[in-house]
């Protein structure tokens, strides 16, 4: 085997990195749909030849997508072997949930990169379509109660055969879909992606050398390995359990348990979800590949310096049944997945904080309030429009958590007002921080959110919501305190109400004017608020992140009327008797 010179190794990294994040800006710039183009809802990488594990992610892709694509990859190596047909030029295209996907509207296109008539290695690549078929616009249909009902599902099958795309396929594709022309442009700037990532591969082969490059490949996954062992192994042995729970699943309102022991013993961590509910009616189930990718998203956040590779979860057991919500198969709804593994990742950070409490974080908002809204132009074609949105970031041992950020499944954006106003008939009128929403800590939460839309369409507006922390919100760690909880509402006739399962809706119409508005939490604090700096809390009043009233309650703080903190009272505030 051969070993590298540590600069070359780095060179061949960098040049790796690269053509992922040259994919990812290809598509970026060349997709249809706003969710791609703006909020950066797709990655790329590339995988191994023969086991489909990741090689190299993109630095901006969503990282819950590379933990699942390797599963996706050996679906396609599976299917090319049965078939024996692999051809240089063929993609494979795909968004079965339950073989390496995540939910239908996550489409994932498959390419061999041959060599001397071999697989070198795989790319891949995955965005969010628009809409892809099913029972509500958008595909986050709250009320699922199987896969049927939330959008066609595609097994593996080549777009590109022997280098000739497959019209017939894309056909069928643009006959299931409410936007046929938006998932055109998202297919076409995905196979263009593959395309410069290919010839970028080649050159880089052609310069190097197949065997170095593979060398490389097989030296950095096993960095990620030992860095991964390392980081492990510094925390001291046992089992730590942390429980959290989804408010419910869409049908039926009752939580559903998301549950961890997470043992650490040596060198080695396992991570046990036994005690997780079972498999539930509505949408918020997800299948094991799509479980592991999320408890690998938690971990790469905890233990930032390993490298995003394979090798990382070497040194990991993942103990997922299929008698749990988390690892379920067809025909069961999964559309809701982005619920879930935000809970599951929850779940890693609340038992890894009383592992290692002084690294810990509090919460994220965690929830992407998956908003849909849909209706007729004027010329009668459909229009849909698929938004997720920010809340706050937990406090942790460094500072204040983020305000009105995204969620750590990803490194999405969210799209911004004007966009979605010129691409659809609605305006924003309220787009703002929340306050009093952050999780009270030494070092506090960050803030969320207020959303508010007003449809514009001379017919009837459809909305749905598919979201979550309506009933348990995220929580502080250390002796820090709760966010707020998500909120929703909507105009109807007779005032405005908000749903009856808290934080999902389906069936509801606004007319021309009317608006819904969200209210997502903060993060949760860390450490006692009661520790926190009077000046700190003065200025959180004055920024309007924190009320007088709140920084009274939560923080023991009295600010006058000027905006000062008013010592006296503080001191007696927080049990201490004045000087």
């Amino acid at each position: 085997m051969r070993t590298l010179d540590p600069v070359t190794l780095a060179v061949l990294n960098g040049r790796l990195v690269q053509i992922a994040d040259e994919m990812d800006a290809t598509l970026f710039r060349s997709a249809f749909n706003p969710i791609i183009a703006e909020a950066h809802d797709a990655c790329h990488g590339l995988y191994h030849a023969e086991t489909g594990a990741t090689l190299v992610q993109g630095t901006s892709g969503l990282p819950i997508f590379v933990g699942a694509m390797a599963f996706a990859v050996k679906a396609v190596i599976d299917k090319a072997r049965a078939q024996a047909d692999l051809e240089e030029g063929d993609t494979y295209l795909f968004n079965d949930p339950y073989d390496g996907g995540t939910h239908l509207n996550d489409f994932r296109l498959v390419r061999p990169v041959m060599r001397g008539g071999k697989v070198f290695a795989w790319l891949a690549s995955v965005g969010h379509w628009l809409d892809v078929g099913g029972n509500v616009p958008g595909n986050f249909n709250a009320k699922a109660t199987e896969s049927f009902q939330e959008g066609f599902r595609v097994p593996p099958v080549k777009i590109v055969r022997a280098g000739v795309f497959q019209q017939d396929v894309a056909d069928i594709l643009a006959a299931n879909s409410r936007v046929p022309q938006s998932n055109w442009g998202d297919l076409n700037g995905q196979l263009n992606a593959l395309h410069l990532g290919e010839q970028r591969v080649h050159a880089l082969l052609d310069e190097y050398g197949d065997d170095t490059v593979a060398a490389a490949m097989r030296a950095l996954s096993d960095r990620a390995e030992a860095l991964m062992r390392a980081n492990i192994a510094a925390l001291p042995d046992g089992t730590y359990s942390y429980d959290d729970f989804l408010d419910n699943d869409g049908i039926t309102d009752e939580p559903l348990r998301i549950a961890l022991d997470l043992t650490i013993a040596g060198d080695r961590m396992t991570l046990d979800f036994s005690r997780s509910a079972p498999p539930c009616r509505g949408p918020l189930n997800i299948a094991r590949s799509t479980a592991v990718a999320c408890c690998y998203v938690a971990l790469k956040h905890l233990f930032t310096d390993v490298p995003a590779n394979a090798g990382c979860l070497a040194p990991i057991e993942f103990v997922i049944p299929d008698t749990t919500l988390l690892g379920v198969s067809a025909p069961k709804p999964v559309g809701g997945y982005t619920e879930t593994i935000l809970r599951v990742i929850d779940t890693v950070f609340g038992a890894f904080a009383k592992a290692a409490p002084e690294r810990a974080n509090g919460s994220p908002y965690a929830t992407i309030n998956a908003l849909s809204l849909a209706g007729w132009r004027k010329d009668n074609k459909r229009w849909v429009m698929f938004c997720f949105f920010g809340g706050g970031l937990g406090g942790n041992p460094e500072g204040d958590g983020l305000n009105h950020g995204n969620n750590p499944i990803s490194t999405a954006t969210i799209p911004p007002a004007e966009i979605l106003e010129s691409l659809y008939p609605v305006m924003f009128t309220q787009w703002a921080l929340r306050p009093d929403s952050a999780g009270p800590g030494f070092n506090r939460g960050g803030c969320g959110a207020i959303y508010e839309i007003e449809a514009l369409n001379e017919g009837d507006t459809d909305v749905f919501l598919l979201g979550e922390r309506g009933k348990f919100p995220p929580f502080g760690v250390n002796g820090g305190k709760s966010a707020a909880l998500n909120r929703f509402f909507f105009d109807s006739d007779s005032g405005e109400r908000s749903p009856d399962l808290v934080s999902k809706i389906t069936d509801v119409r606004i007319a021309c004017g009317q608006r819904v508005r969200l209210e997502t939490p903060g993060g949760g604090g860390f450490g006692d608020p009661l520790t926190r700096e009077p000046a700190r809390v003065a200025r959180d009043v004055a920024l309007g992140y924190v009320s007088r009233d709140k920084a009274a309650s939560d923080y023991g703080v009295a600010i006058d009327d000027d905006g000062k903190v008013d010592e006296g009272a503080t001191k007696m505030l927080r049990g201490k008797a004045p000087a």
